[in-house]
């Protein structure tokens, strides 16, 4: 029978979760650990914007601040130690402290709550720039692009099948009518 894996979250400092990640696998490696631990994942999602007329796409960190880490089996108090050691690393997100008050014990992920979370990751892996983020009508954008780059206008209407958004911005005290791309605006 096959070992049952566990995930746990690792807080770590905010904008460095690709370097603490480094660093956990390198020292699972100084230590020979490597076996203990299957994956460590940092949830990213891919967003699109336009500079200089150029579509550009960039990943963002899904939840910053946090690696996840799935272990073979039990996260031993020395695979902890190693872990809590790195730098970067602040410590377990789930820790139930002990009935003296000094020992933490991380708590895995339920199950349910894994799940979730590698469902929205593998989503947005599969998100294409096809599937960007929907719009509604009646919505405040600011355009990011073109000519009326830096206008706030108002979608009038959506036009799905081709990517384009209808948006009234008013220039020069007159409203007027543009067609925008989708990656030529941001909502407000």
């Amino acid at each position: 029978m096959a070992e049952r894996s566990n995930w746990y979250v690792i807080r770590v400092a905010g904008g460095k979760e690709k370097k603490a990640k480094e660093y956990i696998e390198a020292e699972l490696r100084a230590a020979g650990r490597t076996d203990e631990v299957s994956q460590i994942l940092i949830p990213t999602e891919k967003t699109f914007s336009v500079k200089n007329g150029k579509k550009v796409s960039k990943e963002s960190i899904f939840f910053p601040g946090y690696v996840l880490i799935e272990v073979v089996s039990n996260l031993t108090g020395e695979l902890q130690h190693i872990i809590r050691n790195v730098p970067h690393v602040s410590g377990f997100l789930t820790e139930k402290v002990g009935k003296d008050g000094k020992d933490k014990q991380p708590t895995p992920l339920r199950e349910s709550e894994i799940k979730r979370i590698l469902g929205i990751f593998d989503d947005l892996l599969e998100q294409e720039e096809e599937n960007l983020t929907p719009f509604v009508v009646g919505e405040a954008v600011k355009i990011t692009d073109g000519p009326f780059n830096g206008f706030d206008g108002t979608i009038e209407e959506i036009l799905q099948d081709k990517k384009k958004l209808k948006v009234m911005v008013k220039i020069f005290g007159r409203k007027t009518l543009l067609e925008l791309n989708f990656v030529q605006v941001v909502k407000e």
